[in-house]
């Protein structure tokens, strides 16, 4: 099944919904970063929950950074999603590996351990905002739902799953229901919500039993007036890093750092943390951005 994303909404308005399924791009990022399994799971639920979360922004080129810092031994997580469907992220220390916890399942809330929430959204003209909540748990689902609630005073219900095995990921996604204030005020419709939603064995078992995004909205929405939009969107694990760009961070080391750059080690290696890229630049690559530097210092001076 393709990586996809889908909204809908119901009680006339009252209730919002976006789901997405991004096995293929957790996967993607599993390789790209040599991730252990709980890493896996920190990485792709954490990539899920920005992509639903940076599905109700408006502006194109919007974009919202989660960052989860705990004291566990992950050493944090990092994913930056866009509107247009593009997701990125990384783990401090891909390879921790951490027995199962008490349910069987992948300990990733002792992965992170305690820490903090970060997330900053660029609304696409110039002037982000950011929020910061304790964690609740470190299990991402939770601690995003509780920054939803508490920053954005939006009830909401979110639903995050990884499932990676010796094959490599298999099922990654989630779904996101916020009720807004007009139905936040039928107390049997939020009732029969939350009862659904808890009786939900997770994300990645819809999945694995063949259910759609579509399946699993008609099962938690289909009587409350459900209206699910016929456009779905693409969406695919996209980093924006370049040789030119690694350059352009090169040429702020300065004229000695380079110079040493090159006498040391005739020229220099850059690895992008978001996908793991990794870009050699010449000692001639290297020159060239010491004259660039000593000519604009001539210009300016």
């Amino acid at each position: 099944m393709a990586d996809q994303l889908i909204r809908a909404t119901a009680a006339d308005g009252g209730i919002k919904a976006v789901g997405v399924i991004s096995t293929r791009l957790t996967e993607e990022a599993r390789q790209r970063h040599k991730l252990s399994y709980v890493a896996t799971a920190a990485l792709g639920r954490t990539m899920a929950a920005g992509l639903l979360m940076a599905a109700s922004m408006k502006r194109s080129g919007s974009r919202v950074n989660v960052r989860v810092k705990g004291d566990g031994p992950l050493g944090g997580v990092l994913a930056d999603a866009g509107l247009d469907g593009t997701v990125r992220g990384y783990v401090g220390n891909p390879s921790v590996e951490l027995p199962p916890n008490h349910k069987g399942k992948l300990d990733v809330g002792g992965a992170v351990g305690a820490g903090f929430l970060y997330v900053v959204r660029d609304l696409g003209h110039g002037y982000p905002y950011s929020s910061t909540v304790e964690l609740v748990s470190g299990e991402i689902g939770d601690d995003v739902a509780h920054y939803l609630a508490s920053s954005e005073q939006t009830p909401s219900a979110l639903v995050l799953g990884v499932f990676v095995g010796e094959q490599g990921v298999t099922a990654a996604g989630g779904i996101l229901i916020q009720v807004l204030p007009k139905a936040a005020r039928d107390e049997e419709l939020v009732a029969t919500l939350e009862s659904r939603i808890e009786a939900l064995s997770g994300f990645t078992p819809l999945l694995q039993a063949g259910k759609t995004l579509t399946e699993i909205f008609n099962d938690l929405l289909g009587d409350m007036g459900l209206n699910i939009f016929p456009e779905s969107q693409m969406l695919r694990f996209h980093c924006g890093c370049s040789f030119d760009r690694v350059l352009g961070a090169l040429k702020i080391l300065g004229e000695a750092e380079l110079q040493d750059m090159i006498v040391k080690d005739d020229g220099a290696e850059a690895t992008c943390d978001f996908c793991g890229n990794i870009y050699q630049a010449s000692s001639d690559d290297l020159t060239q951005l010491i004259g660039d530097i000593q000519r604009e210092s001539l210009i300016s001076d």
